[in-house]
């Protein structure tokens, strides 16, 4: 197996097809992110209960989304790292939590920029909320954790066993809302039942979606190539 992988992951190889995808991923990115704002905060009406208050879910449901997702592939980068030693592994780590990071503070932010109009408050610890900040801290201690060592093989094994520790809070995110009370509502897009949101609010926000997570894989783009040039010149 790592014999197949490692032509496929070197590092000189992912950096000249960074290159080259790179401009036309952001582009994708800022397009379809972009169009999805503009149709959900312009033209899609006006809802009966929160009023124009809910579009706010156009970044914060795109960002809650990815927050868990970037850990996901963060964990299996960890895993191969670990199980396979792939070189390229830890600067993709590395690049993910930066990333990460980002992406949950703002989902974090959003909702409680949100819940100012719909709970009365800006913060509240229950199930999801407290769970979503758990996992914005998870980030922020990979990230300390990678730069408090010299060596930089020592960091790499230690950050990459947190991350696998770690993915034990991810579906706690995702049940929270079914497993206790709390102020949270449950998800409005299902994959297995039909969405609770009106098709004129969910065709924008599958495109917000869509948009963000180009632009984030762009974003990781750039990231891991910095991080890469970074760890190579140490």
């Amino acid at each position: 197996m790592k014999n197949l992988l490692l032509p496929l992951i070197s590092v000189k190889e992912y950096l000249n097809l960074n290159k080259m995808i790179y401009p036309y991923v952001l582009f994708l990115g800022i397009f379809f992110m972009l169009l999805g704002w503009i149709v959900g905060l312009l033209f899609a009406p006006i809802d009966a209960v929160q009023g124009h208050s809910y579009r706010i879910i156009y970044l914060h449901v795109p960002m809650a989304i990815y927050s868990q997702l970037i850990y996901w592939f963060m964990a299996i980068w960890s895993f191969s790292f670990l199980i396979w030693k792939i070189k390229i592994a830890p600067s993709m780590i590395l690049s993910a939590a930066y990333i990460g990071c980002m992406v949950t503070f703002l989902a974090l932010l959003s909702g409680s920029v949100w819940g100012i109009p719909t709970w009365g408050t800006w913060w509240q610890w229950d199930a999801r909320i407290t769970s979503t900040f758990i996992l914005f801290i998870m980030y922020l201690a990979l990230l300390t954790v990678n730069n408090s060592f010299q060596n930089t093989n020592t960091a790499d094994q230690i950050t990459a066993w947190i991350a696998l520790v770690g993915v034990i809070n991810i579906p706690i995110i995702k049940k929270s809302v079914d497993w206790w009370s709390t102020l949270h509502q449950p998800a409005s897009i299902s994959l297995t039942t039909e969405s609770s949101i009106d098709l004129s609010m969910l065709i924008p926000l599958l495109i917000s979606i869509i948009g963000v997570g180009i632009f984030l894989f762009s974003l990781g783009l750039k990231v891991s190539r910095w991080v890469i040039y970074r760890r190579e010149s140490d």
